[in-house]
Order: structure tokens, then sequence, then C-alpha cells
């Protein structure tokens, strides 16, 4: 076995963690630009009546002296005494206040490329490659020995915040009865989780990854599977899946955690599952056609208990899927981390597997080896009713959940960029169209943009339903036959520029989302009622997102999906490459308005579209513009 090194005593300052402490704070925009820029977002997306009826509420909020600039006052405090004046605002109201299962609502996958498994010994050669990759990654990790982020596309070459990195592998989301609590594990506290977690045929073991200082390798980390799934087959052990707990909604886990807490068994297996370094879940077979679109729903929600519902742990922020078909990915826990960093990880483990030596061979310690331990279970009459209610209620999921991958062929980001223009903004301005399309109108848009240049940061909102894609989509769609092609493509730039200027403000912490959940929450600290703006219909429209887009872009075979996160809404997550862009669409069946398919559609006639405009119009020859990317990842807001 590889010896395993341990990082430093006390010495977890490197390059990385260096940069991130000069990294600036997070600015605070001014007040009344926040406001000017809120009431421009919204003015063509209400009634005129509302508008007015809003713009009064806001001119009163922000008169000299008033609430708004103590508000002001107090936020700009905030910063001077915090290391984000948003973090601990937004975690709780994007991820931890939430009440809604994980699956499909809040947890994205990464689905990658489909593997042909020879037999069930290449199946799990596969899993222990994956594993050691992750061993190897978390070596980086502990060392702090992983190389600084840098910006890419908009003000590219700066520095950005790892402090995301440090969550992957050693944080837990803890069910609460109103509020979830994100459980960081700390190395100075506690050792560092030294071993995994493994679900198959929903049971759980704990696979022991790292035994007196040195990991586990390859060779034996297969032994240890083989015996993990000879256990599993046993049916005089099966226990209940009690994975299934983990997809309910997030108060009724809670409750079902409570019960199962007054158990020392079950205290005992809880606790080895909160301080695991990952989850892997070996899948059965669904005797399904592994295409994309299937490939990413057993990803998302594991095909409800007659499949792999049952074989997951939702609160983990890293879990792994083997099927024994193929399918194969990541679902992850989205509070600790956001997508890019996701990517990253998973990018870093599929070329370590893909440059390791293809021959394995079976370790000569097998013997000194611990056999795995299954994780045991009492299940009171009260859990087995619990248990119940979690799989109708995950099976509603399942067969609700209206999802489907869309590749658009006739070109990708290069043509884009050979017209001068972002393949981001353009992407973002063809999925107004497509809405426009649909449903004749444009409805608030989440675009997520990383603030990662600032200390701590997060995400920021980019709101891409703008006045001037309305006026482009006006003119393709209403004004087809009347408007001439030469208004059309100046009403296309004006729709990425400003698109563009948008991303710009976003990355450089000049937003308004988060700004006015801050002056929200402050409110709520700090007054004895919540003032008007933050009740007026106007603020309640602009935070209820039926458009939730996220560019994911990936440099290996995969792609990353996500549900939506309203009940009439899409999600649509997009990765563009060089020459073609993949869409995962998202919506909900039991929702008449919408659907996937018909939104997929019209994408491919928006995309159309809008490359003829630009080869009549913007045909000469141009050199490439810079790719100006939105440093977009998935973000959700319910």
């Amino acid at each position: 076995m590889p010896v395993l090194k341990k990082p430093p005593l006390d010495k977890t300052e490197s390059k990385g963690s260096q940069e991130a402490e000069e990294l600036p704070k997070l600015p605070v925009p001014p007040l009344k630009q926040t406001m000017d820029t809120y009431l421009q977002c919204m003015r063509h997306l209400v009634s005129e009546e509302q508008y007015r009826k809003s713009k009064a509420i806001v001119e009163r909020l922000v008169m000299p002296g008033g609430l708004g600039e103590m508000l002001q006052q107090k936020l700009i405090e905030r910063r001077e005494n915090t290391e984000n004046w948003i973090h601990e605002y937004w975690l709780d109201d994007m991820y931890l206040n939430n009440r809604v299962p994980l699956p499909v609502n809040s947890s994205p996958a990464v689905t990658f490329a489909r593997h042909n498994f020879q037999d069930a010994n290449d199946h799990l050669r596969f899993t222990a490659n994956l594993i050691s990759g992750v061993l190897d990654y978390k070596t980086l990790l502990d060392m702090h020995a992983l190389p600084v982020d840098y910006a890419r596309g908009q003000l590219s070459g700066q520095p950005m915040c790892m402090k995301q990195y440090y969550g992957l592998f050693s944080s837990y989301r803890l069910p609460g009865g109103n509020k979830d609590t994100l459980v960081a594990q700390e190395s100075a506290v506690m050792p560092e989780p030294e071993h995994i977690i493994v679900a198959c045929n929903n049971q759980f073991f704990v696979l022991d990854v790292v035994i007196n200082f040195r990991r586990l390798s390859e060779g034996d980390l297969f032994t240890q599977l083989r015996k993990i799934v000879r256990m599993a087959e046993n049916e005089d052990e099966r226990l209940p899946p009690i994975g299934l707990l983990t997809s309910d909604g997030r108060s009724e886990w809670s409750r079902a955690r409570e019960i199962l807490m007054k158990d020392s068994t079950n205290r005992d297996s809880l606790d080895m599952i909160e301080r695991c370094m990952c989850i892997v879940c070996l899948d059965a077979p669904t005797g399904l056609e592994t295409n994309e679109t299937n490939r990413a729903l057993q990803l998302l929600h594991g095909g409800g208990i007659d499949k792999n519902g049952g074989n997951r742990w939702y609160d983990k922020p890293m879990q792994f899927v083997v099927g024994r078909d193929g399918v194969c990915g990541t679902i992850c826990e989205h509070s600790p981390f956001d997508g890019i960093v996701l990517v990253q990880c998973t990018e870093h483990l599929l070329k370590y597997m893909k440059s390791s030596p293809k021959k394995l061979v079976r370790a000569d310690s097998v013997s000194e080896l611990p056999a795995p331990r299954r994780l045991r279970w009492k299940c009171s009459p009260e859990i087995q009713g619990h248990l119940a209610s979690s799989a109708e209620k995950l099976q509603r999921i399942v067969n609700n959940l209206d999802f489907t991958v869309y590749r658009f062929k006739q070109y990708g980001k290069e043509f884009i960029k050979k017209q001068r223009m972002s393949p981001d903004a353009f992407i973002q301005v063809s999925l107004q169209l497509a809405f426009y399309r649909c449903h004749r109108k444009l409805v608030p848009t989440y675009e997520s943009a990383s603030i990662r240049r600032f200390r701590m940061g997060r995400v920021d909102n980019i709101r891409s339903s703008t006045a001037e894609a309305l006026a482009f989509v006006k003119a393709m769609v209403d004004g087809k036959d009347t408007v001439p092609d030469s208004e059309k493509m100046d009403f296309l730039k004006g729709a990425i520029a400003s698109q563009t200027n948008y991303t710009i403000m976003a990355i450089t912490g000049m937003a308004i989302d988060n700004h006015l959940l801050a002056l929200r929450e402050l409110a709520r600290e700090h007054c004895k009622e919540l003032p008007e703006i933050f009740t007026d219909e106007m603020y309640l429209i602009s935070n209820r997102f039926i458009l939730s887009t996220s560019q994911v872009p990936t440099t290996m075979e995969m792609f990353c999906c996500y549900g939506p996160v309203v009940p009439n809404g899409y999600g649509a997550c997009y990765n563009p490459q060089s020459e073609h862009i993949l869409f995962c669409i998202s919506s909900f069946k039991d929702c008449k308005e919408t659907s996937s398919t018909l939104f997929a559609k019209a994408l491919e006639e928006s995309l159309t579209e809008m490359k003829d405009l630009c080869l009549k119009y913007n045909s000469k020859p141009q050199t490439p513009v810079k790719e100006k990317k939105a440093d977009s990842q998935n973000g959700h807001r319910t």
C-alpha cells in the first residue's frame, strides 16, 4: 500500500490559502444604484400599474435619512465586521432554510460518459480506480497543494477564492426542523475522515481507506469492494432502505432522524455516514436504455424505490454513482460549493482514471485488511411509516420530472466567437427567445455568476430577462414578417451588450440580488416589521425564477443537470463546446404550461434563426472575440 502523506501540523498556509487571504472583501453596492437597477430589471416584466406602485415604494425607501439609508449603513458595518457580508444570509436563503426534498429540487448531478463494463469485476475495478482518484485529490486538499484558480473570460487573470474546495469531502448537511445546518469537519478538532460509505442493494458499508497511515492500493480497494458486494447479496442480512429518508422533505427527514437517534445502534451508523469522506453508490442495472436522458435521470433521483432510489444518502456533498449498466456520475449536495468547484474536482478524477495503468494487481496484504462493516439499523414501526411515506414521495418526484438532454449540433461557441459575441450572452439571449416562443412573455431569470474574486465569494445573479432581450424576442416572434432583418440584428446586438454589461456588474460584486437579500435580512433583525418593499408583489415576482439557468462548461466528456426551482418553471443547464451546445432542460409534468420537449424545440429554432441573422448581417471575416464567460455554475433558489 502506498504511504499516505499527512499534512504538516499547524501548517495549513500555502500559496493557495495566502492568495485567498489577500483577496478583497465583497464590496457593498450604492443603495440608489441597486434600487435603480431593480426597477430597470422589473419594469417590463410587470404591469404598468404594479410598476408605478413599486416605484413609489422604492422612492420612499431611499429618501434621505430614511429606512433604506439606515439599513445600508448597517450593511456597511457588517462588511467591516465579517469576512463576507452576504455569505451567511445567502447560504440560509438559497439552501439551509429550504424545506423541499434535495433530489431534483436542489441537488445537481454530473453525468459521465457511459462505461461498458465487461463483467462484475470490471465494474468494481473501475470503482476502485475512482476511489483511488478521490484519495489522490483529497491528499492535495489535505496538503493545501491545490493550484489557485484564476478567473477566465470577463476580467480574466484574477485569483479566485479556494475555500469551497475544502468542503468537498469534509462537510455534511444536517437536517433540521426549520433550518438545516452545514457541518464542517475541522481537522484541528477531530481527525479527518478516513473512510467512505459504499451503498449497495440499499445497504450501507464502511470501507476504511486509510489504515495505519497507509492508503489502500487499488488492489486492496477492489478486494474490499468484492467483499461488500457479497455481503450485500446476503438476503438474511438485508435491512430496510434507510437512505430513502434523506430524499424526503427536510423537516420530515429531521423528525425521522430524531427517532433514529434514540437508539445507540442507529446513532453509531449515522455518525459513520455523517463523518465519511464521500458515498459510493454501486447501482443495480435499471433495464432502461442508457441514453443521455436516462443516465441523467438515474443520477438525479435513482429511478425511485423499484430501481436505485434507496441506494443514496443525499445529505453527503459528494456521492459517486457507478452503475452495473455503465451509468456513472456524481450527485452533489450543493450547499458547501458551487458547480465550477464540482466540475474541477470531477475532471481531476476522470483525468486521474484515464492516466492510471489499466492493469490492476491485487495487493499482498489482503489478509491483513479488516472486513468492511455493514451499518446496522433498528427500525421502529414509526420509522417504517416514515420510510413508506418517503418512498411514495420520491416516486412522485420521479414521475413528475419532465426532463430531456438536447444536443444542438449546428454550431458551438467557435461560431459565436467569430461573430465577436460572448458565447454565454448569446446562449442566454437564445433561452429568452425560446421562452418567448413558448409563452409569449419574459419572466425573471436566474443565471448564476461567480463572485469568487472576493473573499469567501459564492455567486450572485445575472438577470437575463432584460428590456433589450424583450425588444429582440418581440422583433423575432411578433415582428417576424414586419420588422426588417437589419433591425432584428441591431436588437440582437443590444440584447448581447446588455447581457454582457450585467455580467460584468455581477462578477464585480455590483449586482442587485445579494444586496437586496442582505437589506431584507438586516431589516428582519433591526425593524419591528418588514419594510414595504419586501412584501410588495413586484419584489415577490422578482424572486420567482421561472427560468433558472447556468452555464457549466466541461473539458471532459460529461455534463451537469438539475431540476426547476419553482413548480411552473424550467431548469436550463448548458455546456457550450467548440462545435455543439448541450442543454439539459427540466420542468414538471403536473404543470400544464411547461414542456421540456417543446422548450428544446423552441431553442433549436431560436439558435438556428440567430445563426441565420448573424450570417446575413455579421458575415465579414472577424478575429474571434475573446470568450466572455459568466463564470456560471448551477445556483438554485426557490
